[in-house]
This record gives C-alpha cells, sequence and structure tokens, in this order.
C-alpha cells in the first residue's frame, strides 16, 4: 500500500462512519481515478451523505461544520477574495477574526484550494467545512451569477459603457462572439436557469441596475447578479441579439429571434423577444427543450370523471375539442399529450403551430410564418389536401380560421386547437363574437376543456394545517378538517413550492348543450347547464388536489375565479 493509500485508510478509519470494506471501496476507486480527491471518492463510493461524512471528518480534524442555509458570510469576509478566486478554489469566504479569514470548503484535504485562498487574501486562512451544493449555491447568491465573468469584462476595459442610452455602442461583433467573458457570462444565466427549471428569463434594464428575473413554477424570482452588472448591459444585451441573429444596431424596433443552445447534453430552443423601453432593450427568452418525454394523459392529473370525457373525445372520429385558458396555463402540453395518445402507425396527424414548441416523431408539424402569408388559415386549407385523420391548429384566432376548423370537423376530420377564454363555457359566445353561425359550432364542436396550473407542494417542507372554513366555498361539506400548507427549504428554494400541476373542467356537448348554443344562451347559462350534467370547476378540481395534499389554499384562491 502506497503512502498516500495508507494515510487515506488512517483518515478515514478515524471519521468512524465507514467499514473495513467502505474504506478499502474508497482507497481503489480513488487510486483508480487520479484526479478524484478523498471527499469526492469517499462520498461517491462510501455510502455515506455528504453531510454526514463532513461532520465526522471535521470532529476527527477539529474543524468547524457550517449551515449555510441558516449562517450568512460577513461583508468583511467577501470582501477578500474576488469571484475570480472563489470560483477557482469553491470556497467562500465567511469570517474574518483580525488577520484570519475563515473559509467554508467542501473538501477538507484540498491544501492547494486553501494555499491559493490565503495568497489571494493576504491574510491567514482557517477552513471550515459544509456540502459542495451549498457552497455552490452560497457563491452564486452573495456575488452573483457569473460574477467571474463580469470582473473578467471589467478589467479588461473593452466592454465597459456610458449611462448614455442614445450612443452607440462600439463592439466589434465578430471579436465579441469569440470574447471568453462575456459569453460565459450569457452562457452561465441561461445554464442557471434551465438548472432552476425557469421557463422564461428576462433581462430589463432599469434606472440604476440590469434586473435579471427567472419564471420559475409561474412566479417571476429576482436573480442575484454582481452589482456592477449595469455597466455592462449594452454588451450583454448585444450578446444576445448576436446569439439569436438579430441586428444589434436597430435599437429602435421590437425584434424576433431564436437561439439554439446544447446544455447538460439536452438541446434547447430558445425565442428571443427584444422591446425598447427607458433604459434600454428590455430581452425575454423563452427556453423550451427541443425534444424529451411528453407528459403522458395518465399523468396530467384528471379526476376519474374528467379522464372518462376527455378520453372518449379524443378518440372520435370528428368533431373539434377546444382547450381554453390564459396564456402558459399549460394548453400546449395538455395537446401534446393527447397527440402522443392518439399517435399511432395508422393515423396521419399535421399540426399547424407558431411556434412549434416540441418536437414529435411520427407527426407532421407546420411552422407558421406570416411575413409570407403561411397563416394558420392557409395551413388549414392545405391540410384538407394532405389527406389527415387528425389536425392540431395552435391557435383559432379569427373568423376565417374558426370557419376552416368547422368545416374540417364536418367533413370527417378530428380537430384540437386552443381558444382564449376563461373558462370552457366562454367558448361558445366567443367563437359566435367571431361571427360563426350558432348551428355550425352546436355540430362541430365536441367538448371544451378549461385549465388553469397551480404550483405543487413540496413534499420535503408541506406542513398540515386545520382548514379554515372563511375560504371554503363549496356547497358539498369538505372531506377532511386538515389541508396542507408551504413552509420552505432548500430542495424548493424556500419557496414551499416545486413544480407544477393542472386544473380542469370539462365540457362535453350533447343534444341539451347544442340546444342551448343554437339559443346563443350565455356562458352562465351554458355552465350551470354543464354543472348539473356532472361537469367540476377549475375551483371545485383545485379543492380537489387540496385534499389530496398536492396544493395550498391560498394557491388555489390565486388561480382561479371565483365561481
Amino acid at each position: 500500500m502506497s503512502e498516500s493509500s495508507s494515510l487515506a485508510t488512517l483518515i478515514l478509519k478515524s471519521t468512524g462512519v465507514y467499514s473495513d470494506e467502505a474504506i478499502e471501496r474508497i482507497v481503489s476507486q480513488r487510486a483508480a481515478n487520479p484526479g478524484m480527491g478523498l471527499a469526492e471518492a469517499a462520498v461517491k463510493f462510501g455510502g455515506v451523505k455528504e453531510a454526514e461524512f463532513l461532520d465526522a471528518v471535521g470532529r476527527a480534524l477539529g474543524l468547524e461544520t457550517v449551515d449555510l442555509s441558516r449562517q450568512n458570510p460577513s461583508p468583511e469576509a467577501l470582501q477578500k477574495l474576488t469571484a475570480a478566486a472563489v470560483n477557482q478554489f469553491t470556497v467562500l469566504p465567511f469570517r474574518l477574526d483580525g488577520n484570519a479569514l475563515t473559509i467554508v470548503a467542501s473538501d477538507p484535504f484540498d491544501t492547494a484550494a486553501a494555499d491559493g485562498a490565503r495568497l489571494a487574501a493576504g491574510v491567514t486562512v482557517k477552513v471550515a467545512l459544509a456540502p459542495k451544493e451549498e457552497v455552490e449555491k452560497a457563491v452564486k447568491k452573495f456575488y452573483g451569477v457569473g460574477a467571474e465573468a463580469i470582473e473578467k469584462m471589467l478589467e479588461d476595459g473593452r466592454y465597459e459603457v456610458g449611462d448614455d442610452i442614445g450612443k452607440m455602442t462600439k463592439i466589434d461583433v465578430n471579436e465579441m462572439g469569440e470574447e471568453a467573458s462575456i459569453v460565459r457570462f450569457v452562457n452561465q444565466i441561461i445554464a442557471e436557469a434551465d438548472r432552476q427549471g425557469a421557463t422564461d428569463i428576462h433581462i430589463e434594464p432599469q434606472e440604476t441596475e440590469l434586473r435579471i428575473r427567472y419564471r420559475i413554477d409561474g412566479m417571476l424570482h429576482k436573480v442575484d447578479v454582481p452589482p456592477q452588472l449595469n455597466r455592462l448591459k449594452n454588451a450583454i444585451i448585444s450578446r444576445i441579439k448576436v446569439m439569436a441573429n438579430l441586428d444589434i444596431a436597430e435599437k429602435r424596433l421590437p425584434m424576433d429571434g431564436r437561439i439554439g443552445i446544447r446544455i447538460a447534453g439536452q438541446d434547447i430552443d430558445i425565442r428571443v423577444s427584444t422591446m425598447p423601453a427607458a433604459y434600454g432593450e428590455s430581452i425575454s427568452l423563452r427556453l423550451l427543450a427541443k425534444s424529451g418525454s411528453f407528459v403522458k394523459m395518465d399523468d396530467l392529473g384528471f379526476n376519474e370523471r374528467d379522464y372518462e370525457v376527455v378520453n372518449k373525445i379524443i378518440h372520435r372520429p370528428n368533431g373539434i375539442f377546444l382547450v381554453t385558458g390564459p396564456t402558459g396555463s399549460g394548453k400546449s402540453t395538455s395537446l401534446y399529450s393527447f397527440l402522443s395518445e392518439v399517435n399511432k402507425i395508422d393515423v396521419r396527424i399535421m399540426t399547424a403551430e407558431d411556434p412549434i414548441e416540441y418536437h414529435m416523431a411520427g407527426i407532421n408539424q407546420v411552422q407558421m410564418q406570416s411575413e409570407i402569408g403561411m397563416t394558420f388559415a392557409r395551413a388549414l386549407r392545405a391540410f384538407l389536401r394532405q389527406d389527415p385523420d387528425i389536425i392540431m391548429v395552435g391557435e383559432i384566432r379569427d373568423r376565417e380560421t374558426a370557419e376552416i376548423a368547422i368545416n374540417a370537423s364536418l367533413t370527417g376530420h378530428m380537430v384540437f386547437s386552443t381558444l382564449h377564454t376563461n373558462d370552457a363555457a366562454g367558448a361558445f359566445p366567443r367563437l359566435i363574437d367571431m361571427g360563426v353561425e350558432p348551428f355550425l359550432i352546436a355540430s362541430a364542436v365536441a367538448g371544451v376543456m378549461g385549465q388553469r396550473l397551480c404550483r405543487r407542494l413540496c413534499p420535503k417542507c408541506r406542513r398540515e394545517v386545520p382548514l379554515d372554513m372563511k375560504y371554503y366555498n363549496l356547497d358539498t361539506p369538505p372531506p377532511q378538517n386538515t389541508v396542507f400548507e408551504p413552509d420552505g427549504c432548500d430542495a424548493c428554494t424556500h419557496t414551499g413550492y416545486k413544480g407544477r400541476r393542472a386544473l380542469f373542467e370539462v365540457l362535453e356537448v350533447d343534444e341539451d348543450i347544442e340546444g342551448a348554443i343554437v339559443r346563443r344562451e350565455n356562458a352562465t347559462q351554458i355552465r350551470n347547464l354543464s354543472l348539473s350534467k356532472g361537469m367540476k370547476t377549475l375551483r371545485e378540481d383545485g379543492w380537489a388536489k387540496v385534499f389530496a395534499g398536492v396544493t395550498s389554499v391560498k394557491e388555489i384562491l390565486r388561480v382561479t375565479e371565483e365561481q
């Protein structure tokens, strides 16, 4: 056994958490992977959680362990190390006692990192311990995402710009495209958004800052970024425009573009929208996975009645099935789920989308391009000459599209589409307002599904509380007296929620509802008629998910209208 292996064995035995077999496995695996440190090997191959390992090592070596979720570093300590040094050594300056700086690290055996931090800070260094993920999270929180790249750009001096918005920023596009700092910063912002599960990134120039926000689970969260970022806003915005093949010299008009990027082995399609604002161009990026697993219909969260009705409708040979709801309510996800359900070798499916959000094998997807006249209506007309069995239209926006879709359904095609209304019953007056004849609507529409998205409670930290009856507004008594509410933990970034769940109301058109449509009855009358036939409202479906522990009362009250 080599000297280093003997020392490693001695250290691991002193922790008291590893068996002889585990120590032998750790030492042999580390020997087989020369670049792997002892701490990494111990966590990876030892069968012990990182926090437990660090606690044991700390006791054995007399090192302090720090809970970074509850303890914050001092401002004086943070000033002793630059973002570049912190990222290079993966340490966090934590406390300054006279001429001694305590740094938090995840590897107690990495003497090179401690020595590097000592030289960079110019003071003596003590090491405290915390899990690697906590250290990295704290570095992003207190230094900001991409802080190292920002420091490098300011050192270069090439991208620093004045506060005069009217001035053109002089940037060599080709040179900027090759420059590592600006590229790395923008990539870090996008990669961090993808890691946190964000659907949108908003980059918004303000008077005194460049604000960056992520939309996660439907809610906006401000991103911790370096305070000096505002001085580089024009360079950052220009870099994104270059990536999206947009004209960086044009700052007066809104523009749209796309970026294709690969993150952790997955292709991400990013839709870019720019808008001139008071303090510079505001940029929104929508992140879409080009491919991936689609949500199965069984996993959407239907109650038993709604599942049976929807399953029956989507397998009809003809008719129209509409999905309604505001932007960002999950309509596209539901439609792709239905298409996946009916996508068989003997079924020809054609979709008209603007844009194509997800690519699905076996389906003919067509991108709308209004600038050359490729509209939903024109695509629909062409589809009818392509012998489809099922047609999906991204959205019914006008009378022409609505009438062609209805004619398609009446000539033996099944049509899926979306409509912007507040609830399922509102779809019929909306179509009539477009100028479609009520008798055509009654004959063609097989069903309408309204939906919303609510945030799911984090399963690790939700807590049970008594039901406050002042919020419960259903006619039937509650099935239980307790519900769950959010608390907050590291797993959900202290929001209390993680992921989202859909709420549904499914209206099936039968003879009685056809009669109401022909008589031009309003949405309330049609809704009440549907309720008498067993339809559950969005609020009712929400309460069912509250009692199932999926979401909270406040979340249901937030996303559903009083019904």
